[in-house]
C-alpha cells in the first residue's frame, strides 16, 4: 500500500449504474482498495443486472447496498448517512437515465436519493450509446449538472457493446482513479478548489473539462544544423505529457503536439509528433480552435540560419567556426494574439535560471498569455528532465507560490484551476 497517493484513508461511495461498463467498476474498486481507500458500493436495479452485490461486498469488505426501503438501514435514515459519510461520491457507469434523474432532482431509488441528499463532491463517469450521448436532452442535462458543480471524467471514443462507434465509452479505471486522486488531492488547496454539489444557491464551478478541446505542447524541439547535428535542450516532455493525462482525466478532448521525447503517448489523447519549432507551430495552428491551450514545450529559441546539406567538417585544430543563428517563431505569442481562433484561456511556461518571477511577469505581458507557470530550471533543482517540480502561477492578479510536488500532481492542480476558470468564462464550445 502506498502512502501519500491522494486516496489513502479516504471514503469513496461508488454508485454503479445499469450498463455493460459496470464490470469496469470492479477493477476501479480493486485499485482504490489497493491504495488504502475505504469503498462502499450502491448498485442500481440495472447495475445489479450486470454485476452482483456479492462481488462488490467481497472487494470492498463491506455490504453492498441496493434498496432504498431496507427497513434496517432506513430506520437510521440510511440514504442520508451514506450521502454524508463519504469524502467523494463516484458514479460509474453514469447512464443517461441517471444523468437525467440527477439533473431533474429525482429520488426514485437509493442511488438517486443519496445523490440528491449529498453535500459532498460528485464525480460522474458517463457511459452510453453515442446517439444517447449526442441527444439534445442529454446535453441539456450535462450542462445543468456542470452548472451545479458536478465533476466528469470521460466519456471516451471507441467501439460500443452495441457495435456502433463513437463517443460514449466509460473512461478506463486508471483515468477515473486519476480524476479521483485529483479531486481528493485538491481538497485543501486554494489553487485547485473544487466545490460540492449543493441543493440550493448560485451555480458553482467544478473541475471538469468535459466537452472541451484542450491543446498542449510538450517536449523539446530539434533544429537541424546539418543532417546529423541539431540544436536542442534538456526537456524530457514529462510535464507536458502529465498535463495531457490530467486534461484527459477531467473529460477533455486533448490534442498533444509533442517534440522528440522518449515517453509513451498518453492513452486516449490525439498526439501530433513534430521535430522543429516551425513544425510545432504549424501543428498547433492546424489544431485550433481550442478552449484551452497550454504551451509547456521548451521550444528552441534559435535555429541555424542555413542548414547545411552535408555533414559539416571540423576545421583545422586551433581555428574557429561561426554558426549563424536566426530566431524561431514564437508559438505562445502567436496563439495569444486576439482573433476568433484564440483559445479562451492561454497558459505559457517560463523556465528560468535567474530572476524567476520578474522574468515570468515580463513574459506574461510580452506574450499576451493569460497565465504563466514559472519554474526554476537551474541544474541544481533537477526540474529539467526530472519527476518533480516547484512552480509559481503568475497572472494579472499576482503570483501564487506552489509547494514542491510531482509533475503529475502539478498537472492535476493546474488543470483543475483551468477547468474552473473556463467554466466561469463561458460554456464548452459546441
Amino acid at each position: 500500500m502506498r502512502s501519500g497517493n491522494g486516496v489513502q484513508g479516504k471514503r469513496i461511495l461508488l454508485i454503479v449504474g445499469g450498463g455493460i461498463a459496470a464490470y469496469k467498476s470492479l477493477e476501479l474498486t480493486r485499485r482504490l482498495k489497493e491504495r488504502g481507500a475505504s469503498v462502499r458500493a450502491i448498485l442500481t436495479k440495472g447495475g445489479a443486472e450486470f454485476v452482483t452485490p456479492l462481488s462488490f461486498s467481497v472487494l470492498t469488505e463491506e455490504r453492498a447496498f441496493t434498496d432504498l426501503f431496507d427497513l434496517q438501514d432506513e430506520a437510521e435514515i440510511g440514504h442520508i448517512r451514506l450521502s454524508r459519510e463519504a469524502d467523494l461520491i463516484v458514479v460509474a457507469p453514469a447512464t443517461a437515465d441517471l444523468l437525467a434523474k440527477m439533473a431533474h432532482g429525482l429520488a426514485s431509488d437509493l442511488a438517486t436519493a443519496v445523490l440528491l441528499a449529498t453535500d459532498k463532491r460528485v464525480l460522474l463517469a458517463p457511459a452510453m450509446n453515442v446517439r444517447m450521448w449526442e441527444h439534445p436532452a442529454t446535453q441539456r442535462n450535462l450542462a445543468t449538472l456542470r452548472a451545479d458543480g458536478v465533476h466528469f471524467v470521460g466519456p471516451e471514443e471507441g467501439e460500443m457493446a452495441c457495435g456502433e462507434f463513437g463517443l460514449g465509452r466509460m473512461a478506463e479505471p486508471a483515468a477515473i482513479l486519476q480524476a479521483i486522486t485529483g479531486l481528493l488531492g485538491g481538497r485543501d488547496t486554494p489553487s485547485a478548489t473544487v466545490r460540492p454539489l449543493k441543493a440550493q444557491g448560485a451555480p458553482q464551478t467544478g473541475a471538469s473539462l468535459s466537452g472541451r478541446h484542450v491543446l498542449i505542447t510538450s517536449g523539446p524541439t530539434q533544429e537541424p544544423i546539418d543532417p546529423v547535428r541539431y540544436i536542442a535542450n534538456r526537456s524530457s516532455g514529462k510535464q507536458g505529457h502529465a498535463l495531457a493525462r490530467a486534461a484527459k482525466a477531467l473529460g477533455a478532448n486533448v490534442t498533444l503536439v509533442s517534440g522528440p521525447v522518449a515517453l509513451p503517448d498518453p492513452d486516449g489523447v490525439r498526439v501530433i509528433k513534430v521535430d522543429t519549432a516551425h513544425e510545432m507551430l504549424a501543428a498547433v495552428l492546424s489544431a485550433l480552435p481550442a478552449d484551452l491551450a497550454i504551451c509547456a514545450a521548451a521550444v528552441a529559441d534559435w535555429r541555424a540560419s542555413d542548414e547545411a546539406p552535408q555533414k559539416l567538417k571540423k576545421p583545422p585544430e586551433g581555428s574557429e567556426t561561426t554558426l549563424k543563428l536566426t530566431l524561431n517563431p514564437d508559438i505562445l505569442a502567436t496563439i495569444s494574439r486576439a482573433g476568433p481562433a484564440r483559445p479562451r484561456l492561454v497558459i505559457g511556461f517560463a523556465a528560468e535560471t535567474e530572476s524567476l518571477i520578474e522574468n515570468a511577469k515580463s513574459k506574461l505581458k510580452r506574450k499576451g498569455a493569460d497565465w504563466i507557470v514559472a519554474n526554476d530550471v537551474w541544474p541544481g533543482t533537477g526540474a529539467m528532465g526530472g519527476d518533480r517540480t516547484q512552480v509559481h502561477l503568475v497572472t494579472e492578479r499576482g503570483v501564487e507560490d506552489w509547494p514542491p510536488m510531482s509533475k503529475d500532481e502539478m498537472a492535476e492542480r493546474l488543470l483543475a484551476r483551468a477547468a474552473e476558470a473556463l467554466q466561469a468564462l463561458r460554456p464548452a464550445a459546441e
